[in-house]
C-alpha cells in the first residue's frame, strides 16, 4: 500500500507539528508541486486541508473542515488551516535540519501559523496513561487508517491515502495529579498500574466515551499521538489516522456530550485548543501523489 510511512509506523522519539496557512497572493499549485517533488517521506507526513484544496478549485472526496463545537465548560475550537506537516526524527537536531529543508520548499506561499515540538514516550501521555491501547493491528490497522482501492471514490490518487485529525489538548496536570489515584483511573477508565479497563468506571470515563466498537458504524482509528511540554503548557498532540473523516467527527461529538448529554471526563483537566482535519496523499514512486488535486509531479 503506497501510504506515507509514518501513518502505519509508530512515532519516532521526537517530532515537530507544523500548521501552515496560505499567504496573500500565494501560488498554491506551484508551491505544492515543489513540496511534493522535494519532500522526503522519511522526514515525516504531509497533509492537506480543505482550504488548500478549494484554493486549487478541487475537492478531495471525503475531506471536510473540522467543525467547532461546545462541551460542558469548554469550547472545542476549529483552527483549520491549509496544510499540516508532522516532522519526525531521533533527535530535535535532525528535525531542525529537515525543517529548514521543508521551509525552503513551501516558502513564500505558505506561512507557519503554529509550531509545536513533540516527543514520544513509549506511547504514554504525560499523565502516565498509555495512549492508543485500542489501536488496531496488522490488516485491521490498514483497513482503519488507509483508503482502499474501491473502498470509496475510486479515482486515481485516492487509494493509499488517509485522513488525519489533529487536536492539541492542554492538560492541567497539577489538578489531575491532586486527585486520588482511584479518581484519576475513573477519569481515564483504566487502571494506571496495569492499563486494564475498569468495568465499573462511570459512563463519562474517556475509554467508555471513545470505545471504538460501540459506534455504528464502528469508529476504529489509528492513533499516533505525541506529547508536548513547551512555553509553560503541556499536554497531548492528538493525531489519529482514519479511512473516513466521519469516524473522527462522531467520536468528537460523543466526547463533547452532544450525542447523549454525557461529556468525556477528560474535560475535567484538559482542554482542546486546536482542531483540524487533513488529507494525507499517497505516495507514487516515492513522492506525494497529488493527482486528486489536478497536480502532476514530473512525468508521474
Amino acid at each position: 500500500m503506497p501510504s506515507q510511512p509514518y501513518i502505519l509506523a509508530k512515532p519516532r522519539e521526537c517530532g515537530l507539528s507544523l500548521t501552515l496557512a496560505l499567504t496573500p497572493g500565494a501560488r498554491a499549485g506551484v508551491s505544492l508541486k515543489r513540496l511534493a517533488a522535494g519532500f522526503d517521506p522519511r522526514w515525516g507526513t504531509v497533509a492537506i486541508g480543505e482550504p488548500l484544496a478549494r484554493s486549487l478549485g478541487r475537492k478531495v472526496p471525503g475531506l471536510s473542515t473540522f467543525a467547532a463545537m461546545s462541551a460542558p465548560g469548554a469550547g472545542v475550537p476549529s483552527t483549520q488551516q491549509a496544510l499540516w506537516v508532522m516532522l519526525q526524527g531521533a533527535t530535535q537536531g535532525a528535525i531542525f535540519v529537515n525543517s529548514q529543508k521543508v521551509r525552503a520548499l513551501f516558502e513564500p506561499d505558505f506561512a507557519i501559523v503554529d509550531s509545536m515540538p513533540t516527543f514520544h514516550n513509549a506511547s504514554h501521555d504525560i499523565t502516565g496513561y498509555e495512549d492508543g491501547t485500542e489501536n488496531p493491528k496488522g490488516k485491521k490497522a490498514v483497513k482503519a487508517a488507509i483508503v482502499a482501492k474501491g473502498g470509496g471514490p475510486d479515482m486515481p490518487g485516492m487509494a493509499g491515502s488517509s485522513f488525519v485529525g489533529v487536536q492539541r489538548w492542554v492538560h492541567d496536570l497539577a489538578y489531575f495529579n491532586s486527585l486520588p489515584q482511584s479518581k484519576r483511573d475513573n477519569v481515564i477508565g483504566r487502571r494506571l498500574v496495569d492499563n486494564e479497563d475498569i468495568e465499573s468506571a462511570p459512563k463519562s470515563a474517556h475509554v467508555k466515551r471513545t470505545a471504538q466498537e460501540n459506534f455504528e458504524p464502528n469508529g476504529f482509528m489509528l492513533r499516533r499521538s505525541m506529547s508536548f511540554a513547551d512555553q509553560g503548557i503541556k499536554g497531548l498532540e492528538f493525531i489519529a489516522y482514519v479511512a473516513h473523516v466521519d469516524t473522527l467527527d462522531r467520536q468528537m461529538r460523543a466526547m463533547a456530550g452532544l450525542t447523549d448529554g454525557i461529556a468525556d471526563a477528560l474535560f475535567q483537566f484538559s482542554k482542546p485548543v486546536t482542531g483540524g482535519y487533513y488529507w494525507c496523499p499517497p505516495l507514487r514512486s516515492g513522492r506525494l501523489d497529488l493527482r486528486v488535486l489536478g497536480l502532476r509531479i514530473g512525468g508521474l
